[in-house]
């Protein structure tokens, strides 16, 4: 994104080094492809969509309209009823190891929006006779659902929500409520895929605007209170706004790619991209105007000369083993902020503390190729929730088809399963666990995800028939130490809920003909994120009339 905002304020006769650390362009835009039994399968191995919590700007809705994308037409491309067609439901998979029994039962609530309403109490009949947790429990699972007791009684709405942003979901289900421990257990990893943090570590308001149970009798009001995440808080335009390609938004950073070296990616549409046979050593060939070089780490940036005189930028970087260094007119350091201060030593101190605070959050994005899944309409489930395993989540991809990609439909037909794990110490602050996370991903080899995989899906998808070693064919994992950027929290940064400097816009402040970008830019995980930040990035370098063009979006 900002290559192509770059050229739009410089003019097409701008000439742009992109310098990628990866073996591919895209970052976390990530793609799987998979062959089994002479199906062609994609999978994403990161970004996963188009779709923010609040709505894209102007801006990021140019750039999805210009590279071709209807976000409107995504209805006609996604077969959403078929599961449902074939009765799949919501499951959860209840662990020996945590609840005392290797146990797959019915969700009672919806997840993800696979299970339907359920007005008739089949589903919360079948979990309470079901689920391996005691009566008492199961008991206080519906009381949450029901609940009408005000835990806060004299309190404005307001107060409520002060009060729930100053304390984890997990103490206030066991503190407020009063919940039997096994419901926390149950609940743990419910925001992990927003947050990569379990409740303990999320705020009783967030959990509130995330829909999760316990705060009927609270009458809290409509909209957001202090310090509540941006996750958490519901936008119906927002939500409307999706849109799911089979590789993830890996589709739209080809997209990108083809704008800006167009002989590197054959096609003309958004709908051919998906497969689309990319043309690699087009990517760095001298006559194009913009140049993408793989495999190269940048290691140090510096201004020729004084910050403020200076008329070039010396960029050095690592390409198998050797340094080397090119020069530019400007820079945009698009990565992870908490390396930039090892990259440059010509910032204010006050500044490098804003980019070090940049967590990330550490990810593990997991496809794994079926030759078929009639397991799973066997035991009428396409998604299960397994709050005490290794992986959290497991579910069949989409059933989205876009131009030449059809995708199956068939049960006895290859599909992708993605799992999902999120490397939390519970009890730590957000921070800590997202540290010791990295670290326990830096540890694990494939061996022990492939252990996990196929253990985990024997105990859980076992009874329907599935045989790891018969029915999978491929594992991909995608491992993202560096994953989501850090979102703050009301529970860990007093600063979000108290309204003080936010450190991200500390963080991104232009220095000489070197300007900042990336998600960390605004502590939000998302790629409309990524593309605003990028706009900024580019009119920070005033080198255009860029800003023009937004009142044009």
């Amino acid at each position: 994104s900002s290559a192509r905002f770059f050229r739009e304020a410089a003019g097409k006769q701008a000439r742009v080094l992109i310098l990628e650390n990866h073996d591919d362009f895209g970052g976390h835009a990530k793609r799987n492809e998979f062959e089994v039994d002479g199906t062609f399968l994609l999978g994403y191995g990161g970004t996963y969509s188009i779709e923010s919590p609040a709505p894209y700007s102007s801006v990021s809705k140019r750039v999805v309209r210009e590279l071709g994308i209807d976000v409107s037409s995504y209805a006609s491309h996604n077969n959403e009823a078929l599961y449902r067609s074939l009765g799949l439901k919501q499951k959860i998979f209840f662990d020996r190891e945590t609840f005392g029994a290797d146990r797959l039962v019915t969700s009672p609530y919806s997840r993800w929006g696979i299970t339907e309403p359920d007005p008739s109490g089949k589903n919360w009949n079948e979990f309470a006779a079901e689920a391996p947790l005691s009566a008492r429990a199961v008991a206080d699972v519906k009381r949450l659902y029901t609940l009408d007791e005000d835990v806060y009684p004299g309190l404005t709405s307001d107060q409520k929500k002060g009060k729930l942003a100053r304390i984890s979901y997990a103490d206030y289900l066991l503190k407020e409520v009063k919940a039997d421990p096994q419901v926390v257990a149950l609940l743990q990893a419910h925001p992990q895929p927003l947050y990569g943090l379990g409740i303990d570590a999320v705020s009783a308001q967030d959990a509130w605007g995330l829909g999760l149970p316990g705060f009927g009798g609270l009458k809290l009001s409509p909209g957001p209170g202090p310090g509540m995440g941006r996750d958490a808080i519901r936008n119906a335009e927002a939500e409307a706004y999706f849109f799911h390609f089979p590789d993830g938004n890996s589709s739209i950073s080809r997209l990108l790619v083809r704008s800006l070296v167009p002989n590197a990616v054959p096609g003309e549409s958004a709908s051919d991209i998906v497969t689309a046979q990319i043309r690699y050593d087009q990517l760095d060939q001298p006559g194009n105007s913009t140049r993408i070089r793989l495999n190269s780490t940048v290691v140090r940036v510096r201004h020729l000369g004084d910050l403020d005189a200076a008329k070039e930028v010396e960029i050095s970087y690592v390409q198998e083993g050797k340094r080397y260094t090119v020069k530019a007119s400007h820079c945009i350091l698009a990565c992870w902020h908490a390396v930039i201060p090892y990259l440059t030593k010509e910032l204010p101190p006050e500044q490098k503390q804003a980019l070090r605070s940049a967590e990330k959050v550490p990810i593990v994005y997991t496809n794994v190729a079926l030759r078929n899944w009639q397991s799973f309409q066997k035991l009428e489930t396409a998604s299960i929730y397994s709050p005490g395993c290794y992986f959290s989540e497991a579910s069949l991809d989409h059933r989205v088809s876009i131009g030449k990609y059809q995708c199956t439909t068939n049960p006895s037909q290859p599909i992708v399963l993605t799992m999902h794990r999120y490397p939390c110490s519970p009890g730590l602050p957000s921070r800590e666990q997202h540290r010791a996370g990295r670290l326990d991903l830096y540890e694990t080899p494939f061996e022990t995800f492939e252990r996990n995989i196929r253990g985990q899906l024997a105990r859980s998808v076992g009874g329907g028939g599935l045989d790891p070693a018969r029915d999978i064919a491929a594992i991909t994992v995608n491992r993202w130490p560096h994953g989501y950027a850090y979102q703050y929290n009301s529970l860990w940064d007093p600063f979000w809920l108290e309204g003080g400097p936010l450190p991200c816009v500390a963080a991104r402040q232009p220095y000489g003909r070197v300007a900042i970008a990336n998600a960390d830019a605004d502590a939000y995980a998302y790629t409309d994120c990524a593309i605003n930040q990028a706009y900024r990035a580019v009119n920070d370098l005033k080198i255009g009339t860029l800003s023009e063009t937004q009142a044009r979006a």
